[in-house]
Parts: structure tokens; sequence; C-alpha cells
């Protein structure tokens, strides 16, 4: 009997294996990228809130909005749960209600699945220039709210170019930070001629799995559509069915509500607005901050905008164990105020350590301690990697695999957590709204160190 057809889970887990490209070689990656930066104008200045040209506090709430009506707001919010240390705050929070595109295009180079990748400038990375998906853009960026260039290959996106559509799903953003702002997060093909851009460069699944193992080179955008790529099925047993975790996750959707108010800006208790900032009165949590920019490769090569700047550094870590056999993830019910459904997967770590310092032990992040004083043998994967940086402001975060081994919880897993493997968090991935941001990139870390046979 001849073979089936091949499937495009065995064509992108080919690519997947592929370490070299037909296009470029990854140890030339990082070279081009520092050309990209030198080839390019790029400055990010801390500006007074008030100076953001194109942005104004309301009268009324002392909101932060664009006169365009576009992009997204600073508002105030007022949450409330009945689990944790805190059961009521108030915070400032990004509401943009538009759904952004992250695309990444494919095309077969020497019969390899390669992807155009985009040295993109987000003023609040570090380093300003990291691999960005082939598109990546909110809607008032490709329908040009700003009045600037045409946001390129758009087409392959918003259906004017013909395409294969490999992966499609909406995809939650930061939950402490955003309210409820979803992307499209897609994969398509072309088999036609697509010019190349001097900042995009074609690089297969496998050379991108070896520059995660970088800090600070591939960005959140990229890992985010990365962690939807439908690598084939293993067929590897899961300690839980799938219908077993679906049951989990809508009862502790049930349980951790967190109930959300909208508040003017102004009005946000423990929130002191400055000159320059708003800031928590503690010291903790992040600062709201005005910038201006200059981006000799963007759309629009000059803008004022405001960032969120959170005040540490991030941890993001899986712990992991092998059952039965199989390698699993300890993922946690998280609930988050700017959610859609309140909860959704999230690493077994989450947070900056330095906001829960001032607590007693028992408050602090469960397995925090554990994963901070994890030794060189025990960590499987670790890297920094930045957060959003259209939007945060040197928000980076510490993202770990950590090999739980006879130290980490047994098969029963504490109340609100449940092991997972890699396919079923896959799976759940591919449905929308069940993996947060954070988890998807841990899951794009993890399937990049299975490629690398680390």
């Amino acid at each position: 009997m001849s073979p089936g057809p091949v499937t495009d889970a065995a064509r992108l887990a080919l690519s997947a294996a592929t370490a070299e490209g037909a296009v470029m070689r990854t140890e030339d990656v990082v070279r081009w990228l520092g050309e990209r930066r030198r080839g390019n104008r790029f400055r990010v200045e801390r500006i007074p809130l008030d100076r953001m040209d194109g942005w104004y506090a309301d009268d009324g709430t002392g909101d932060i909005r664009h006169r365009s009506g576009g992009f997204f707001t600073v508002e105030g919010i007022r949450a409330r749960t009945g689990h944790g240390p805190v059961r009521v705050w108030e915070q400032p929070i990004i509401c943009q209600r538009e759904v952004g595109i992250l695309g990444i295009l494919v095309k077969e180079f020497d019969g390899v699945l390669h992807c155009l990748m985009q040295a993109k400038m987000e003023p609040g990375n570090r380093p300003l220039l990291q691999l960005s998906p082939t598109v990546q853009a909110t809607r008032s960026n490709y329908t040009r709210v700003h009045r600037g260039a045409r946001v390129k290959y758009i087409d392959y996106f918003t259906g004017s170019e013909r395409v294969r559509v490999l992966a499609d799903s909406q995809q939650s953003e930061h939950g402490s930070w955003f309210h409820r702002k979803s992307n499209r997060n897609t994969i398509v093909e072309t088999d036609g001629d697509v010019p190349r851009d001097d900042d995009y460069c074609w690089l297969t699944l496998g050379q991108i799995a070896e520059l995660l193992h970088h800090d600070n080179v591939i960005n959140m955008d990229s890992r985010t559509v990365l962690a939807c790529v439908p690598l084939p099925d293993t067929g590897e047993e899961a300690l839980h069915p799938d219908t077993e975790i679906d049951r989990w996750l809508e009862a502790e959707r049930a349980r951790r509500q967190v109930h959300v108010e909208p508040l003017p800006l102004s009005a946000i208790d423990g929130w002191r607005r400055g000159t320059h900032t708003i800031d928590h009165e503690s010291g903790r949590y992040f600062r709201v901050v005005g910038v201006s920019v200059q981006a000799g490769n963007r759309e629009v090569t000059g803008w004022s905008q405001p960032l969120f700047e959170p005040r540490g550094l991030g941890v993001t870590a899986f712990l992991t164990r092998r059952i039965g056999g199989v390698r699993h993830v300890l993922a946690q019910a998280r609930a988050e105020a700017g959610l859609h459904d309140s909860v959704e997967l999230a690493p077994t770590v989450q947070c900056t350590p330095e906001n829960y310092a001032h607590l007693a032990a028992g408050d602090r992040p469960l397995f925090l301690d554990q994963v901070l004083a994890a030794g060189r043998a025990d960590i499987l994967y670790e890297a920094v990697h930045s957060e959003e940086g259209g939007r945060f402001l040197g928000a980076d975060s510490r993202c770990l695999l950590v090999e739980a081994g006879d130290r980490g919880p047994g098969d029963d897993a504490p109340s609100g957590y449940r092991w997972l493997t890699a396919g079923q968090l896959s799976r759940l991935v591919r449905r929308g709204h069940h993996v947060n941001v954070q988890a998807r990139t841990l899951l794009a870390c993890l399937n990049a160190t299975a490629a690398a046979g680390r």
C-alpha cells in the first residue's frame, strides 16, 4: 500500500526537527538582528504623561485616551475575589476592545516549511529589536488609524491573498494588565512568490526553537503563535484524560470567580498620579509611564504612548516530572481580573517575587520557593523573555522548566492544580481562551526543548 498524504502536523514536525534552514543559518540570526538595529534609528525617551502627543486625560474620569478614539485606553477597575491573601483591590488596566492579528506566514523551501519572521522594534522591549511574527498589528494599526504606512504582508491574513490556514484561534493577553484583550493567533501557508523585505527572514521551526534558548530574541507575540502550532499527537497516555481536565477547569471557573467593576482612573484607591508616573503607594506592582518613540522601520516613525512598567523581574515556571514515563507539567487554574472567563490554565508559578516579599510564608505563591531554590541540575530550561513590548516597559520574565522529581507534588496535585502533558496543553490552546499567555510561552519553550533534544 502506498503511504497516505503527509499531514500538515507532520510537515510542521519536520520543520521543528530541521535545525538549519535553507535561507539563513541559525548562527547568523543574532548578527543579522544587530545589523537591523544599526541600520535603523531607534529611540525611547520617558516624558511627562501630559506631554504624550495625541493622548489626553479625560476631564471627568482621568482615563487616558487617544484623540483618534482608537488604539487603547488606560482606565481603572475594582476587583473582588473569594481567594488569596488579597480579596479586593483597585488598579489601572489597559482596555483595548479591538482584536489584533498575530500571524506567521509559512512557505516551503527545499521541502521544509519556513516561517517569515520580522525584526520588529517595540518600545518596551530590551533589546528593542526582537523576532516577531510576520504580522503583529492591532486593528487600529492595520486599518491605518495612525495614517502611517500599510502593514507589510497583511493581505495574507485578511483574505486578500490565497492561503491555506494551518492554525487560527483567539487567545487572551495578560489578564493582570489587560481587560478582556484578545488577539487572533494564526499560521497560514502560501506556495506563491513572497517579496522579502530587509527586516524579515525565513526560519524553520527548529531554528526558532534554538533561538528560544537565547535571552530576549523571540518576542512574546511569536511565542504565543508558536504555541498554536498543531504538532502530531504522540498518543502518550496522560495522568488525567481530556474529559476530566475539561470538567475540572469548568469547576474551577465556577469556584474562582473574579468580579470586576469599572472605576475612574483618577479615583482608584492606593495609586498616586504624578507628572511622569501613576504609582502604587507601596512602591510595588507596576506604574504607568509616558514615552516618546522614534523607530525608522515602523509604519509610523514617531509617536507617544503610555506603557505599564512592572517593578521587578517576573518568574514564570512549570514544575515538570515524568508520570508513567510521560513528561507532565503542573498547571494551575489561575484567576485574573482581565480574562474573559476569569480562569485559564497558567504556569505552576507566575508572579513577580518582590510583590510578595512583605507577606507571611503561607501567603506567598505556592511552589515559588521551590522554583527559586532549584539547582542547575534540576533546571531543564531557562531564559529571560520580554512580555508584550508594545504596552509594557521592561517587562521581563525568567522562564523556567524545573524538574520536580520526588520533591514535587505527587499524582494528586493540590486543589487548583493538575498534571497535564504537552499534548493536552496544545489541544487546549487550539480551542482558545483556555491557556494563558505565560503558559503558552512555556509551552513553546517546552516544545523547543524537545525539538532541540535537550
